[in-house]
């Protein structure tokens, strides 16, 4: 078994996808659309063949989790010096940097950031 995808809600749709195609690789699929209920996706499909979901509809509710649900996404960048480029790029880039780059306590080498709407993205090496 393994995970087929993850889906994250968003409220730009086209930047969303133009921001992991830009800093990740990603090939996207063609937008969908279902006229009944607004409901719109892309596929990004990461070249290891894992993929993320990027979806919105009209009427979105402003649901905030803090404490349960969804925390991050990791995504592995190579080695630990491939960690501290990819980091370096997002803050040159003007994205939050919340943690690292740092060895964490489970032996992870990893950095925290944020994609343009607030998701957590923890890159980390292989």
């Amino acid at each position: 078994m393994h995970i087929e995808h993850v889906a994250i809600w968003t409220n730009n749709l086209a930047k969303m996808k133009d921001f992991y195609q830009k800093y990740f690789e990603v090939e996207s699929t063609e937008l969908y659309l279902n006229p009944k209920t607004q409901f719109q996706s892309y596929f990004l499909n990461f070249k290891s063949g894992s993929r993320l979901e990027l979806t919105t509809k009209k009427f979105l509710s402003g649901r905030v989790a803090d404490s349960l649900g969804y925390s991050h996404i990791a995504i592995s960048v190579g080695e630990k010096a491939d960690v501290d480029r990819f980091t370096k790029r997002f803050v040159k880039d003007g994205y939050p940097l919340l943690s690292g780059p740092r060895t964490t306590g489970d032996g992870y080498y990893e950095a925290v950031i944020q994609d343009p709407e607030g998701n957590l993205i923890e890159l980390t090496t292989d």
